[in-house]
C-alpha cells in the first residue's frame, strides 16, 4: 500500500526555513552519512511521486539552477499562484489537498509519496489522516522563528532514532491530530 511520508530536515527548535524562507542554515551543517535511517538514496528508492508547496518549489528553482524536480516521477506542486512547471513531470495544482490525493497516490504506481517541503502541506495531509510517517533530520541549529515543521498539533509515535553526522534522525508514525479539551479553571 502506498504510504505518504514527510522526509525533511528541521532545526532543533522546529523550523524548516527561516523567516525569509531560506534554507541556508541547512547547507551550513555537516551533512549526514550514507546508510542508516536518513540515507536519502535508500529512502528515494521507494518513492513514486513527490508533493511540495509553492514556497519550497520557488526557493529550490531559484537557488538550485540544475535541480531536476522529479527524476522519473511526477511532482505535484500546490499553489495559489501561477507557477511555471520546470518540466513535464511537474503538475501545479490548486485547491484542497483532498481534491488531488487520489490522483497523487495513483501517480506513485504503488510506491510511496514523498512530501518534500511545506509544513502546512504535511499538516493538511495529517489532518486528513493520510500522512503516515515523518522522517526528520534534526540539525544543531536554533533559528528562533521561521516556517514550522508542522504548523498544527499532531500526535506522533517514535519508531526509530539515530545519529547521522551532526544530525539526529528520527522516524515517527503519525497518530493523528491532537485533540485539545478545555481545562476547567
Amino acid at each position: 500500500m502506498t504510504r505518504v511520508r514527510y522526509y525533511t530536515a528541521t532545526t532543533l527548535d522546529g523550523f524548516l526555513a527561516d523567516e525569509h524562507d531560506s534554507l541556508d542554515w541547512l547547507f551550513e551543517q555537516q551533512q549526514g552519512e550514507p546508510g542508516g535511517l536518513g540515507d536519502f538514496d535508500a529512502f528515494s528508492a521507494g518513492i513514486g511521486a513527490q508533493v511540495m508547496g509553492a514556497t519550497t518549489y520557488e526557493w529550490v528553482c531559484e537557488h538550485e539552477p540544475d535541480w531536476d524536480p522529479s527524476p522519473g516521477q511526477p511532482l505535484w506542486v500546490f499553489s495559489h499562484r501561477d507557477l511555471p512547471p520546470r518540466n513535464d513531470a511537474v503538475r501545479v495544482v490548486r485547491g484542497p489537498v483532498a481534491d488531488h490525493l487520489e490522483d497523487i497516490v495513483a501517480s506513485a504506481s504503488g510506491k510511496d509519496v514523498w512530501v518534500v517541503g511545506g509544513g502546512d502541506l504535511a499538516g493538511q495531509l495529517a489532518d486528513l489522516g493520510r500522512l503516515d510517517e515523518v522522517l526528520v533530520s534534526i540539525a544543531p541549529v536554533v533559528l528562533g522563528a521561521g516556517r514550522p515543521l508542522l504548523p498544527r498539533r499532531h500526535d506522533l509515535a517514535l519508531l526509530d532514532v539515530e545519529r547521522s553526522g551532526d544530525f539526529v534522525v528520527a522516524r515517527y508514525a503519525v497518530r493523528g491530530p491532537r485533540l485539545v479539551s478545555p481545562v476547567n479553571v
